[in-house]
């Protein structure tokens, strides 16, 4: 029995790596105030952008970079139209998906198949040999280490430092912050950019240790379940880590029926992860409908003078 659920415990671990990266990052852009719905399209580029450095230079390091700066440029994108030009948060998240999946799409067709240097497993020295833990949590790629460590330091900036309590501040009251000298705009530019950094550390993540491969679509609807589980963690990075890793194990969960010749079809299988989601927001929301939610999340404010 062993022999079979550990293996599916670490395939977890990685399945939900990407997811956690993307919600980790659209939760610190929401700390500031500003909703985005364009992870999806983030995503996406950010993907393509860490695939293309990878092939090009050699470098996975470099590629996992490029994939948060194409993430963090992205997102700065919908931080212009949101906060500079005061347009509309959901409607520019979603153009902002829709932009990106296009782009992504009509630029990485050439590139279909090819493969690219990524990130291997290997065993971390001595947390490794951890009776079954060591198999499930440390014997993987180096960006699953780096993912555990992130959601320490998400907690630690917005608990323990004061511009992580500026940016919380901004996306709750941002006129009271502005009344004790804080800069909202951009307090809240910055919880876009390095937001928009993470969520494309996700994407880097599926084409660079997820897959080496490059193919259209490689974001398969992660940045909706990112978003999805942002509202499930009430803003919370702990509560993050166990929403990612409950999507990440039903998705290798599926993916293994698929392999041993199930009888079930296979998009009722593929619906599985996506399905769970849905059902993990509705009890969410009957504990609380969003009570720890930035008070003004998608509220706009006037530019600074």
């Amino acid at each position: 029995m062993t022999e079979l659920i550990v293996p599916l415990l670490a395939a977890t671990v990685q399945s939900g790596t990407p997811v956690l990266f993307a919600t980790l990052g659209e939760m610190f852009t929401e700390k500031g105030g500003i909703l985005n719905l364009g992870v999806e399209g983030m995503m996406s580029v950010a993907a393509f952008a860490a695939f293309v450095t990878a092939y090009m230079t050699g470098s996975p390091w470099l590629g996992f970079i490029a994939g948060g700066i194409a993430g963090m440029l992205m997102a700065t994108l919908h931080g212009i139209v949101c906060i500079s030009c005061l347009g509309n948060q959901v409607v520019s998240g979603l153009a902002l998906t829709i932009l990106g999946v296009g782009l992504t799409k009509f630029l990485g067709t050439p590139y279909i198949g090819m493969a690219a240097p990524g990130f291997d497993k290997f065993a971390f020295p001595l947390l490794s040999d951890i009776p079954v833990l060591g198999n499930i949590f440390f014997r993987h790629d180096a960006l699953v280490y780096v993912s555990f460590i992130i959601p320490v330091l998400f907690w630690f900036f917005f608990r323990r430092t004061s511009l992580g309590m500026a940016i919380t501040a901004t996306g709750e009251y941002p006129q009271a912050a502005a009344a004790a000298g804080l800069k909202p705009v951009r307090l809240r530019y910055l919880a876009v950019g390095v937001g928009g950094f993470l969520v494309g550390l996700g994407g880097a993540y599926l084409s660079l240790a997820y897959t080496h491969l490059w193919t259209n679509g490689l974001s398969g609807g992660r940045g909706w379940i990112a978003v999805a589980l942002v509202i499930f963690a009430f803003w919370r990075p702990g509560r993050a880590v166990i929403g990612a890793y409950l999507f990440g194990g039903v998705m290798a969960f599926q993916l293994r029926l698929q392999a041993s010749g199930t009888n079930l079809p296979s998009s009722l299988l593929l619906m599985l992860p996506y399905a769970l989601t849905i059902i993990v927001l509705v009890f969410s929301a009957f504990r609380g409908r969003g009570t720890e939610a930035p008070a003004a999340l998608g509220t706009n404010i006037e530019p600074e003078g």
